[in-house]
């Protein structure tokens, strides 16, 4: 006999709310039928960070990753795909035969001509693999040899906001879980000092008046809270509430969380709602972070070639170049994945000019970031992805002058590279046409990018699934295939 469901008929229907009669139906008959849908959603981690299926699926070749995540997305004309061709083609109209009726933004759709526009900027060779880059990135062509170019990208999105969505998420439209999250749900994190993905934001000096980045692009969407992205600020506390309040100490904030873990838990119990376990585990991670955290900033323990390495900016928190050191730190220290988003590459006009201030910002930084990671033996285990939303156009937006030109978003094909754990060095991948307007060679698409960075992860993109509302979801949705010409 079910005490429980007598238990719960006792109650009148007048005194119970919606959530208290799924409460008494979770520890009565519900109970039963609950366990289950828990047990069918809990595919990979759960919130205490144990595994209730094999993760990895195989030996991975990275352990963690730092995504240098360009917002605005770079000229892949004026950075990494050469095309010496177009200089005696300056001003000629883009052909219809190149174009072939490719939609168009807002921006430009008004546009009754669409001249070519070479980039300004000189392109050489650098190191044993040849690869050409532009004067713009000086130290980046110093580490020309770590890097695996994939020059045949293309994504679906033709505004930022549903690109950024769909490069951090799988998705143009907002809810799904970040990258970040997928892998802090499948394989949790190395530290029990920090959180498993971390978010960095620096805002760069080349257009000022960039996209915004919302906090959704490294949400935990329909997964558990717990694997949500942290963001780290740049004034006052890095997190918010880390500090005591004003007469409060360590001893009365531990007493005071170990009461409402108590409450929580008394709650989880009659809910059986999953949040609260992820309410749970947050407030003692925080705990932790109070002192992990203030040590993690803290660069005095650099040396000064480190930090000259890294650039005159690099003891500015919230620059590109102390995130990129703090990258490093979190990676040593066993956060699963760093996300760094700098702001500023959306060039509609003034791009020569918006350009060379990005590159200032991020070249030397990010040469020091492979670098260090290198030295450090962290390089072996550890991927880095530079790369954008999407590309630029070959045709000028606004008007071409001898000195100054503009281009407008182009999904159809642009950059980005890899560095590190499992990924070929030296090497370089897809090609596009003589305009960098249509690819010509190995098309790689956004989601076959996730599933190579997860598959370096020792994860089957195909099994890390979550089910949310009758379907099983993954970050490649039904897409993605693993790009295994760049891997080693």
């Amino acid at each position: 006999m079910n005490t429980h469901r007598n238990d719960s008929m006792a109650f009148s229907a007048a005194s119970l709310s919606r959530r208290d009669w799924f409460g008494h139906m979770a520890t009565g008959l519900g109970a039963t039928a609950l366990g289950t849908m828990l047990a069918d959603d809990a595919t990979a981690n759960d919130v205490g960070g144990t595994s209730s299926i094999d993760l990895p699926h195989f030996a991975p070749k990275a352990k963690r990753v730092i995504f240098l995540f360009q917002s605005g997305a770079p000229s892949q004309l004026d950075l990494f795909d050469y095309k010496p061709k177009l200089a005696d083609l300056r001003a000629t109209e883009l052909p219809d035969s190149i174009r072939q009726g490719q939609r168009l933004t807002g921006m430009t759709s008004r546009q009754t001509s669409f001249p070519v526009a070479p980039t300004r900027f000189k392109f050489a060779q650098h190191g044993k693999s040849g690869a050409w880059i532009s004067e713009l990135l000086p130290h980046t062509a110093k580490v020309a040899d770590e890097l695996c170019f994939v020059k045949s990208l293309h994504t679906e999105a033709i505004n930022h906001d549903p690109a950024i969505t769909f490069c951090q998420t799988g998705a143009q439209l907002a809810g799904r879980p970040s990258i970040g999250s997928w892998l802090a749900y499948g394989l949790g994190s190395e530290s029990r000092e920090l959180p498993a993905f971390v978010v960095l934001v620096s805002q760069g000096s080349g257009n000022k008046g960039d996209q915004p980045l919302y906090d959704r692009l490294w949400g935990s969407g329909f997964l558990p809270s717990a694997y949500q992205g942290v963001k780290f600020r740049s004034t006052g506390d890095p997190v918010l509430f880390l500090s005591n309040p004003d007469g409060i100490d360590a001893r009365a904030r531990r007493e005071m969380l170990d009461d409402v873990a108590a409450l929580n838990r008394l709650n989880e119990q009659r809910y059986a709602d999953p949040e609260i376990a992820a309410r749970i585990s947050q407030y003692e991670l925080a705990f932790r972070m109070q002192t992990s955290v203030p040590e993690l900033t803290d660069l005095a323990s650099e040396d000064e070639r480190t930090l000259d390495r890294y650039g005159p900016e690099v003891n500015r928190r919230g620059s590109y170049a102390y995130n990129c050191l703090l990258a490093r730190r979190l990676a040593e220290r066993g956060v699963r994945f760093v996300q760094l988003f700098h702001r500023g590459w959306d060039q509609h006009t003034s791009l020569p000019k918006q350009i060379a201030a990005q590159c200032g910002d991020t070249d030397q930084a990010t040469a020091a970031l492979l670098a260090d990671l290198k030295e450090r033996g962290l390089l072996d285990d550890t991927l880095v992805v530079w790369g954008g939303e999407f590309g630029r156009t070959v045709y000028c937006q606004g008007t071409l002058t001898a000195t100054d030109y503009g281009r407008d978003h182009h999904p159809r094909c642009f950059t980005a590279w890899l560095a590190g754990a499992g990924v070929k060095p030296g090497f370089s991948f897809g090609q596009t046409d003589d305009f960098s307007y249509n690819i010509a060679a190995n098309p790689v698409h956004i989601h076959d990018l996730h599933a190579t960075i997860l598959h370096l992860l020792g994860i089957d993109h195909t099994r890390l699934t979550f089910k949310f509302q009758g379907r099983h979801y993954r970050l490649t949705d039904v897409h993605g295939q693993v790009v295994s010409q760049i891997l080693t």
